[in-house]
């Protein structure tokens, strides 16, 4: 089913200015984190931009390793790379649910973030998600993250503008010269 589907995705953002992100994996699954590196890396060099990656133990660290580095301002973008695969316990909605959604608060406070951890129900699908040549969600969440970089970067431009009164003057409700001060 899902073979027939078309999607439409953005071309790639290109980048002329420093640009750099970091790419933040689990390697649980090492084989499969590997191949999900090699497709953000190459996404991101395709860009112009380049990349330092550090590893994390599990899927729940990413976030907090996102947060942390981003303190140091160093990094315009982030790429979270992982695999969960379902295993026979509750675990596996624990570990998607709340990787997600901390993910989803840091982007909700302004930080760049591309989310490639794969939430799979086996093995041959993390495969198949993971295949830099083939669907590639490594180097989409590292498109995601170039893209939001891009969309932040363009309202820094347009908000350099003077925001307020365009004078010197300014009125304060219910008071005018003519009133002195009588609200």
């Amino acid at each position: 089913m899902a073979d027939s589907e078309t999607h439409y995705t953005l071309p790639a953002p290109k980048f002329e200015a420093t640009t750099r992100l970091l790419i933040v994996v689990a390697p649980y699954y090492k084989d499969i984190a590997d191949e999900l590196v090699a497709g953000a890396k190459a996404a991101i060099k395709s860009a112009g931009a380049t990349s330092h990656v550090v590893e994390v133990p599990g899927a729940l660290e990413i976030p907090t390793a996102i947060k942390l580095a981003s303190a140091k301002r160093v990094y315009d973008g982030y790429v979270a790379l992982g695999c969960v695969i379902r295993g026979e316990t509750t675990h596996y909605d624990t570990v998607c649910n709340d990787s997600s959604r901390a993910l989803t608060l840091l982007g909700l406070d302004g930080i760049c973030i591309g989310n490639g951890i794969l939430t799979v129900e086996n093995r041959a699908q993390a495969e198949v998600r993971a295949d830099h040549k083939g669907q590639n969600k490594g180097g989409g969440a590292a498109e995601a993250a170039m893209h939001l970089i891009a969309l932040k970067r363009s309202f820094t431009k347009s908000c350099h503008r003077r925001i307020g009164p365009s004078s010197e003057h300014i009125l304060i409700a219910g008071k005018d010269d003519k009133n002195k001060g009588k609200a």
